[in-house]
Parts: structure tokens; sequence; C-alpha cells
């Protein structure tokens, strides 16, 4: 994938000012060809992945009427080679695990470094 492609990225978190500071946290030359697509729950995160078929979905784990984790199964099953990043507040080693064996490409743990993100990110992209 190169940045000078549109790149569709589904942010999904309860919270917005945690949506607010994951896309502020995309590096500028990605940006700038980026379509960013917000929702606030599981169950809007699997009906807009449906009608956007984003590149990148951010998903958070604790969410109401549906959780990450189900939203997660259900993208998933809609594409097996979905490039969904988990984020959560939740630090067991027993979730991240969980996460990635159901087809999660990476975990981030809230609050989410920089860094971190920037370079989960890039390896996706490239």
């Amino acid at each position: 994938m190169s940045v000078h492609e549109k790149m569709v990225f589904l942010v999904v978190d309860d919270s917005k000012i945690s949506r607010k500071w994951l896309i502020e946290m995309i590096p500028p030359k990605i940006m700038e060809n980026a379509v960013i697509i917000e929702g606030c729950n599981g169950e809007e995160a699997v009906n807009l992945y449906k009608e956007h078929a984003p590149d990148i979905v951010f998903l958070d784990i604790t969410m109401p009427v549906l959780d990450g984790i189900e939203a997660l199964k259900h993208i998933k099953a809609l594409n097996a080679e979905a490039l969904v990043v988990m984020v959560s507040a939740d630090r067991q080693k027993s979730t991240h695990q969980n996460v990635l064996s159901l087809g999660a490409s990476a975990i981030l743990s809230k609050p989410v470094d920089g860094n971190e993100f920037r370079s989960t990110l890039l390896g996706l992209v490239f």
C-alpha cells in the first residue's frame, strides 16, 4: 500500500476524546490522503466496516452495545484479511493473547504511546 493511495481508516471508541487522540497520531503524510470514519460502539464498527471496507480499523475493546472483541469476530467473519488494531486499557496478558488469537493485527494499550502507534501503523501500511 502506498501513501499516495487514499487510505480509509475506521476509528471506533465510545470516547470521542480517545478517537480524536488516535486520529491525531496518524502521521501527516498518511493523513494527506486519508479518509477517516468514526464510530462509537461495536455494532457501528461492524456496520461501518460493511459500508466502507476500510483499510485499517482501530477498535476499542470496552464499548456499549457490542464490545470490541465481538465486533472483531464479526469483522473477521466478513473479511479474514481485515487489518484490525485493538485498543484497550485492559493490560492483562490473557486479553491481549485472546484478541490476537481471534485475528487482531495488533493490540495497543491505553494510554497509547505515539511512537508505538506510528510504528504499528507503518508496519501495517508498508
